[in-house]
C-alpha cells in the first residue's frame, strides 16, 4: 500500500503541489479503516473531515421522498469524497457506505484550514473537484428520477384490466365495425328468409334487439374499467411530475445555498490571508 505522500501524488487534487508540500500535508492525514457493509457517514451527519482512499470501494448514494435509493457513484482508490460539506460546514448531502475493507486517510477541517493558510491556491482546486462531482451528480440525478408513468401503470394492472383494455380498444376497432356489421347482416337476412338457414328470430328480431343491448351493457362496463385505468395513469403522470419538479427545486435550492455559503467563507478567508501576508493591507 502506497504511503499518505505517494498517495496524494496521484490524486489529482493535490498533483500540482511539490514533494515538500505533499509531505507536510501527508502529516496532517489520519489513516482510518471501514469494514464491509460499514457506513463511513450518513446524509445529515456533520461534515468535519474529507476522505481519500487508500484501498477498497465506497458507495455514494442518497435517498428519495419514498426511500429508494439512488447510487451517485461508486468510487475506488485514489478517489476523494466528504468534501463538500467540509467546507461550508454543514450537514453531510448524501450517505457513503463501504462496499469492502477500506483504508482511507482522513483530512479534518482544523487540519484543512492549516493547509489553505500555507497554500491558497489549493482552494481553486478544490472548487473544481466539487464542481466535478456536482455536476456528475446532477446528472446522474436528472436520469434517475426521471421514469415512465406508462411503465409504472403497467406493473400496477391486474389481469382484469389488461383484458378490459383490449377489449375496450378492440370494440373501437375498424375490424370489430366490420365484424358486426357482417353478424348483424347474416342475421337479418337469415330470419327474412333471403338467405339459406333456419329461421330462428323472425321479425321484429326481438332476439337480436336483446343481443345487442346485452353486448352495449357489457362493452360499456369493459371502456368504463379502461378509462378508470387511464385515470389512475394520469395520475401516476402527475406524480411523477410533482416529484421530479419537487426533487428538481429541492437541489436547485441546496446547491445554491452550498455555493453561495463556500464563496462567502472562500473569499473571507482568502482576504484573511491576504491581510496577514506582508504588505497585504
Amino acid at each position: 500500500m502506497p504511503t499518505a505522500a505517494d498517495l496524494l501524488s496521484e490524486v489529482p487534487l493535490f498533483q500540482w503541489m511539490d514533494g515538500g508540500e505533499r509531505a507536510r500535508l501527508a502529516d496532517d492525514l489520519q489513516s482510518t479503516s471501514f469494514a464491509t457493509g460499514q457506513f463511513v457517514f450518513r446524509y445529515g451527519d456533520p461534515g468535519d473531515s474529507l476522505y481519500i482512499i487508500q484501498s477498497g470501494q465506497v458507495e455514494v448514494f442518497t435517498e428519495d421522498n419514498t426511500g429508494q435509493r439512488i447510487v451517485l457513484g461508486v468510487l475506488g482508490p485514489k478517489a476523494v469524497f466528504g468534501e463538500l460539506s467540509l467546507f461550508d460546514g454543514g450537514s453531510r448531502t448524501a450517505s457513503v457506505v463501504a462496499t469492502s475493507d477500506v483504508v482511507a486517510l482522513q483530512l479534518n477541517r482544523s487540519h484543512l484550514e492549516h493547509f489553505l493558510g500555507k497554500s491558497p491556491a489549493a482552494a481553486m482546486e478544490l472548487l473544481t473537484v466539487m464542481g466535478r462531482h456536482m455536476r456528475a451528480n446532477a446528472e446522474h440525478l436528472r436520469r434517475t428520477t426521471t421514469r415512465n408513468a406508462n411503465t409504472v401503470a403497467e406493473e400496477q394492472v391486474s389481469m382484469v384490466h389488461r383484458v378490459a383494455e383490449w377489449v375496450a380498444e378492440f370494440s373501437g376497432s375498424i375490424p370489430f365495425l366490420v365484424i358486426q356489421i357482417g353478424i348483424t347482416a347474416w342475421w337479418v337476412l337469415v330470419n327474412l328468409g333471403w338467405f339459406p338457414g333456419r329461421v330462428f328470430d323472425p321479425y321484429p328480431f326481438g332476439l337480436l334487439s336483446m343481443a345487442v343491448s346485452v353486448e352495449a351493457v357489457i362493452l360499456s362496463v369493459f371502456v368504463l374499467l379502461s378509462q378508470n385505468r387511464q385515470r389512475r395513469q394520469d395520475r401516476v403522470r402527475s406524480d411523477i411530475e410533482y416529484e421530479i419538479n419537487l426533487n428538481a427545486e429541492m437541489e436547485i435550492s441546496h446547491l445554491h445555498s452550498k455555493i453561495d455559503d463556500w464563496n462567502s467563507r472562500f473569499f473571507r478567508e482568502l482576504r484573511e490571508i491576504k491581510n496577514k501576508l506582508p504588505g497585504g493591507r
